[in-house]
């Protein structure tokens, strides 16, 4: 999906637009679905593609949503050097909206930690996978 910079400031909040086209972050512990324990998928908030289902998410205590693995196909991988930081970017494969970061230091098997702002995200209850 290819909006214009233009389009998509319409189409989102202030908030949504700064994280999501401009690679932004929310503050820790803020999100609305950091403590979400319902079972469903979360879409992207720009496209509403499925990114992830709630049976991977986990508490790892680091102030954001936290999954252990993406859904197939769904979220694409970038590197990010900003901040003096070596870090692993994750985008909306659909839309190249920016989620957040995936780490080498999440639950096994997958070992993944896939650190992803609320608001970035949409939450549909139902069954998960």
């Amino acid at each position: 999906m290819k909006l214009t910079e233009q389009q998509w400031r319409e189409r989102l909040t202030a908030e949504q637009f700064r994280i999501t086209r401009e690679k932004g972050t929310e503050r820790p512990f803020s999100g609305t679905l950091l403590h979400n324990e319902a079972t469903g998928f979360y879409h992207c908030t720009c496209c509403a593609a499925p990114l992830f289902d709630s049976s991977a998410k986990f508490d790892s205590g680091c102030g954001w949503p936290s999954f252990s693995q993406s859904l197939p196909d769904q979220v694409k991988y970038q590197p990010d050097l900003s901040h003096g930081m070596r870090r692993t970017e994750i985008l909306c494969a659909q839309c190249d909206a920016h989620l957040g970061h995936v780490f080498e230091d999440g639950p096994l098997p997958q070992g993944q930690r896939y650190c992803v702002n609320s608001v970035s995200l949409q939450f549909t209850p139902g069954e998960s996978g």
